[in-house]
């Protein structure tokens, strides 16, 4: 890929727009639908609990999700108007379970405790303020809530050619971050898997699930 072609591949994996952004969001859906299955799994999902899942992409995994349990209540929040757009066009099935809204990336536009699980697959290179945002996730959980929290391996995603301007993190990094929240506990697993990399090339993809306690 060229350089230019890189950079738009990395601006559209930050926040995908128009036609570009909905194929590199079918291709993410794609790469990312292991990663995606081994958080919902963490979630341990139950009859009628409210999940928020931040950054949702597509969604093309929301039918997976919904099958774990009974009257799962699924939010989406987006900052890409066309993700939220193309995730309701996807899902139109699933409408008495399942909505999408737009927010800023940083303010949660829910009150107290309003969730029991959240969510979320590769987005920490993109958060502006961590520590503010862990709080928010936070203050949006109810007692007892968690949140699973799965990225790529710092010496995984250097490798690659787009991430130049990604926020790049091991477990290390997290853990140092989390410290400095109000969450409690966090357990983690390692995860290593093969995908044809959004440059064509196959590669070994190590990643993190956490599951943070409130």
């Amino acid at each position: 890929m060229t350089e230019q072609e890189l950079k738009i591949l990395a601006k559209n994996l930050a926040n995908p727009e128009g036609k570009t952004g909905r194929e590199v969001a079918k291709m993410m859906n794609e790469t990312n639908i292991s990663m995606t299955k081994e958080t919902t799994k963490a979630l341990h999902l139950m009859d009628n609990e409210k999940v928020l899942e931040l950054g949702h992409g597509n969604a093309g995994h929301l039918s997976y999700l919904l099958d774990f349990a009974e009257n799962i209540q699924y939010t989406g929040l987006e900052i890409s108007e066309t993700m939220k757009s193309e995730a309701e066009n996807i899902n139109s099935k699933y409408v008495s379970q399942a909505k999408f809204q737009l927010y800023d990336g940083n303010r949660i536009p829910f009150e107290n405790e309003s969730f029991d699980k959240v969510m979320t697959v590769n987005t920490i290179y993109f958060w502006e303020n961590p520590v503010e945002f862990f709080n928010e996730i936070y203050r949006i959980l109810k007692k007892d809530g968690s949140f699973v929290l799965t990225f790529a391996k710092k010496d995984f995603m250097k490798n690659l050619p787009f991430t130049a301007d990604f926020k790049l993190y091991n477990y290390e990094d997290v853990e140092e971050l989390v410290a400095q929240t109000n969450f409690k506990r966090m357990i983690h697993s390692d995860k290593e898997e093969w995908i044809t990399s959004k440059t064509g090339t196959l590669v070994k993809r190590e990643y993190k699930v956490l599951t943070i306690k409130k």
